[in-house]
């Protein structure tokens, strides 16, 4: 079951294999493609991973994680990203962006963090300022901005970073967010931003464009979210648009949780249940015995991240180990199984 297609909407993934979204640090000052970033997708596009989420990509300047984030706010971004879906779809794979805003945990220079409310996330990180709503609903159509850039340089589906505790993510969680107004308080308006962010960015991409979205399920602390609690508030905004939902967790705070093969699968099964929605799983998923049988309890995509670091052939060698017939890349028949 890992190496039967998966459909969502009229994109078909030729396997459940996904590498998700890791920033590579490796982007111009200005947010610009390098060459480093064309030769790191495209050659996952050879080992035949099924799905490549680009890394988290900023949809304004404050909004990076760092200086050497990729940046999408701008019309001159498109050419590069155009360069990586390019070489990725010509090796046969599909590809995916991760549209973010770092909020509160921004360290780009010559700029002031922004978040739901004036909360740090720790004492490196500087003190942000808390946004008001027009700063909101400027931000909300600076997604929809990015999303049409998307559109143009030919990606397959969008991701909406509302996860480890970067801006979206920021406004979810009870720990982040203390505001009084619209956007504070009650599931519903604790996931109005993301709700805003849907409708804007569907208004502006094809109608059987997949939107993803990002979740931090557990935030390791008595009084944040849980799985349940990510799930109420999917189940309020999932008619806006999301497609599949991408099971993470924790960053929200600084804690370090214990962490396993497989730890966080639990989690997307319980979004999984209560939203009815298909979910991408993963964390320390490094044996394709191991991402088999997640498949086979429920998980409808895997993701596995560190393992495709270390090894950008890993779907291959998955399908050696579990006898399955799988496509080669021309040039390396010679080195198959």
């Amino acid at each position: 079951m890992l190496f039967t297609p998966f459909s969502l909407k009229q994109l078909v993934l030729k396997n459940r294999v996904v590498m998700p979204p890791m920033c590579m640090y490796c982007a111009t000052d200005d947010g610009m493609v390098t060459d480093w970033h064309v030769l790191h997708y495209a050659t996952r596009a050879v080992g035949q991973v099924g799905l490549i989420i680009v890394e988290a990509t900023s949809i304004e300047p404050r909004g990076r994680i760092s200086n050497r984030d990729l940046g999408i706010w701008d019309d001159a971004h498109v050419a590069g990203l155009k360069r990586i879906v390019n070489d990725v779809h010509a090796q046969g794979s599909k590809i995916a962006i991760q549209l973010g805003h770092a909020g509160r945990k921004s360290e780009a220079t010559n700029s002031v963090p922004v978040a739901p409310s004036a909360i740090a996330f720790n004492e490196e990180c500087g003190m942000p300022t808390s946004l008001v709503a027009e700063e909101i609903k400027d931000i909300v159509q600076k997604f929809a901005k990015a999303a049409k850039r998307a559109v143009a340089a030919g990606f397959d589906a969008i991701e909406l970073h509302a996860a480890h505790g970067y801006l979206i993510n920021q406004f979810l969680s009870p720990l982040a967010n203390l505001r009084t107004d619209e956007y504070g308080g009650s599931f519903e308006n604790r996931v109005r931003l993301l709700k805003e962010v849907l409708i804007s960015v569907r208004a502006v991409v094809p109608s059987e464009m997949p939107i993803i979205v990002r979740v931090s399920a557990e935030e390791y602390h008595a009084e944040g979210n849980k799985p349940e609690d990510v799930a109420d508030m999917l189940n309020l905004v999932k008619d806006y648009g999301i497609d599949l939902v991408n099971v993470s967790s924790g960053a929200v705070i600084s804690v370090m949780p214990r962490v396993f093969p497989g730890y966080q699968i639990p989690m997307a099964l319980v979004i999984k249940q209560k939203t009815g929605l298909p979910v991408l799983g993963g964390g320390l998923v490094t044996e394709p015995t191991q991402a088999l049988q997640l498949v086979k309890a429920g998980i409808d995509l895997i993701y596995t991240g560190r393992v495709l670091l270390r090894n950008p052939y890993w779907t291959l060698q998955a399908a050696h180990l579990l006898q399955e017939e799988i496509d080669w890349p021309t040039s390396y028949i010679r080195g198959k199984w």
